[in-house]
């Protein structure tokens, strides 16, 4: 099989030679045949030399490169590169442990696999195509993830209805690929049990990328009295319920993220008085408490999702950290972070440094937090290095 061939500017292979994965608009010369959007296609440099081949798409990222080899992009190749992922997976003790059986499988270009996310919820996996080519190729990837995980998996739902670039113009709808047995939607996280609404929720229907915060926040708990913010599936607030916390307040602008916390608090601590939830603006609610808090914890969403709002962002997290710091008790611990991927650490540190300066108490941080290793970082893509955190004493 031969692939439509890409041509680039001279002198515009420089960041493949370091196995970039994103080939911009502005490097291409030329282009064979008009590929269509998300098809394959080979790239070469302007003196006709192979360098990489990928999924095409308009839009500044104009090639995600899938191989640097000169290969066949078929059944196989996504079946060798799902078997990695899942041989990752298992050394980490995620897949087949009874009190861990949500996990994220599939990273992008952490996985090899740019503009694919696949996410594990006991046995049902989710996949969402960030790209036209991911998109085209669902079938052929849902087969190779059945082939490889097996009996781990019964249903495969795909969710990229709001994921795909709306210039691609795709007609695109979330749909199950299989669906064998639905009767569990009930997924554990260290032992904590979390119902998933894959098919309406935020994301793949959870926030697996805290999963190792979430344990730091339940060492940090015990007797403390625990405000969590933007609380989405109330995750926060049952690791502190269960680390020991006195008592937890989960708030929340949408009411039925607060359903869904009052269900997985329930679910996990039938019975308990320590949790009261609250559905409310996040800043309203910060701005009119007391001081009762000792620990505050600050996951809002993403506040940037393109660079030209990032200085809109950045003043975002200074504001709600500034508030937190005028608010949190003597000695209190607050768990801050970002997940906008075009806010850089040192920016959001900086916020964050800007905000104690203006609360003009001491601050200092404790420990420094990133995605966890089920969010593998492809060393020559930085920009997939996106969560970041703080944990911070406040004196």
């Amino acid at each position: 099989m031969s692939y439509k061939r890409i041509y680039l500017k001279p002198h515009k292979e420089e960041s493949l030679k370091r196995f970039h994965p994103w080939i911009f608009s502005g490097a291409i010369q030329s282009a064979e045949n008009h590929p269509e959007e998300g098809e394959i296609v080979e790239v070469y440099n302007s003196d006709n030399q192979f360098l990489a081949v990928g999924h095409c798409q308009i839009g500044s990222i104009a090639i995600r490169v899938l191989s640097f080899e000169k290969e066949i992009i078929d059944c196989s190749f996504w079946k060798k590169r799902i078997e990695k992922a899942h041989q990752l997976r298992s050394l980490l003790g995620l897949n087949q442990n009874p009190r861990n059986n949500t996990y994220r499988l599939i990273h992008g270009e952490g996985d090899l696999l740019p503009g694919l996310i696949v996410d594990i919820y006991a046995n049902t996996a989710v996949v969402q195509a960030h790209s036209p080519g991911m998109h085209i190729a669902r079938n052929e990837i849902a087969a190779a993830l059945k082939e490889v995980l097996q009996s781990e998996i019964d249903n495969i739902y795909y969710k990229s209805e709001y994921t795909l670039p709306f210039k691609a113009d795709l007609d695109v709808e979330n749909e199950y690929l299989l669906k064998e047995n639905l009767s569990r939607n009930v997924a554990i996280e260290n032992g904590i049990q979390f119902y998933i609404d894959w098919e309406k929720g935020q994301k793949t229907g959870f926030f697996v990328d805290q999963r190792d915060n979430r344990s730091l926040l339940k060492l940090y708990s015990k007797n403390k009295s625990v405000l969590n913010m933007f609380c989405y599936t109330g995750s926060f607030s049952c690791y502190a319920m269960q680390g020991g916390a006195k008592l937890v307040h989960s708030v929340d602008s949408s009411a039925q993220a607060i359903h869904l916390t009052d269900k997985n608090i329930a679910l996990n601590f039938p019975n308990d008085k320590r949790h009261q939830s609250f559905a409310e603006d996040a800043f309203k609610y910060l701005e009119k408490m007391g001081n009762e808090y000792d620990l505050i914890v600050l996951d809002p969403p993403a506040f940037a999702k393109h660079r030209k709002v990032s200085r809109n962002a950045l003043q975002g997290y200074r504001k709600l950290n500034a508030i937190a710091f005028k608010k949190i008790k003597p000695g209190g611990i607050i768990f801050t972070f970002s997940c906008s991927q075009v806010i850089s650490k040192n920016d959001f540190r900086l916020a964050v440094f800007s905000a104690a300066a203006q609360s003009g108490r001491s601050v200092k941080i404790i420990q420094q937090l990133t995605q966890p290793a089920d969010h593998p970082i492809n060393i020559y893509h930085p920009e997939g290095e996106y969560l970041k955190g703080l944990i911070l004493m406040v004196e």
